[in-house]
């Protein structure tokens, strides 16, 4: 395509970021605890007593805010370089983009305030 650029390069991030992502939350879901009384001393534990806990989350934690900020250059070059043109793929896309911001929402924002 005409429109190569290192912009190019955030689709594939995105993949990436996805990957990490889910491996982590993964190993972080075999620790935690999601009971009213347990669940911050199980985020406590993870962090304190699981070998390499305390860099699951943080990684976890600061992949999500790198995959969104990835998502929003993706979205970005879209604009840039004029793709809400292919109006179906562009629709798609937006509904993809709502999607992840609904989980988000209410995995992550709705359960710890």
């Amino acid at each position: 395509p005409s429109n190569i650029s290192t912009f190019w390069n955030f689709g594939s991030l995105l993949g990436l970021c996805l990957i990490f992502q889910i491996a982590t939350g993964l190993f972080l879901a075999m620790h935690y605890i999601p009971h009213i009384d347990l669940a911050f001393s199980s985020v406590s534990h993870i962090c304190r007593e699981v070998n390499y806990g305390w860099l699951l989350r943080t990684t976890h934690a600061n992949g999500a805010s790198f995959f969104f900020i990835c998502l929003y250059i993706h979205v970005g070059r879209g604009m840039f370089y004029g793709s809400y043109t292919m109006l179906h793929v562009w629709m798609v896309g937006v509904v993809i983009l709502l999607m992840l911001m609904a989980t988000a929402f209410l995995g992550y924002v709705l359960p710890w305030g």
